[in-house]
């Protein structure tokens, strides 16, 4: 059931107004995570660094060409979270990895 406060939008695909939130949700599902090359990154993969990068309080930086293994996405289509050896909860950047 959908609450009376909701807004509506608009779409134009099929013509009908449709409640906000529902848009909103299944823009979310249909949303590619790309590498920079333009490559889909799913949970799982392993992705390559493709410049050097300063990582934020730990004094560390990642090197051109590291690879990171079993990536996970985000609710953020430019960012997967991630686990490097010297490195726990590390977050990056899509625009700075390519797929394996």
């Amino acid at each position: 059931m959908i609450a009376d406060d909701d807004e509506y939008v608009y779409d134009e695909v099929t013509g009908d107004w449709r409640p906000a939130s529902e848009l909103k949700a299944e823009a979310a599902r249909t949303s590619d995570v790309r590498d920079a090359s333009g490559n889909v990154l799913a949970d799982g993969d392993s992705v390559v660094l493709v410049k050097d990068l300063k990582v934020k309080g730990a004094g560390q930086t990642l090197k051109q060409g590291t690879v990171i293994r079993s990536i996970r996405l985000t609710e953020n289509p430019e960012e997967i979270d991630c686990r490097h050896d010297s490195i726990k909860g590390l977050v990056l950047r899509t625009e700075f990895v390519r797929k394996r």
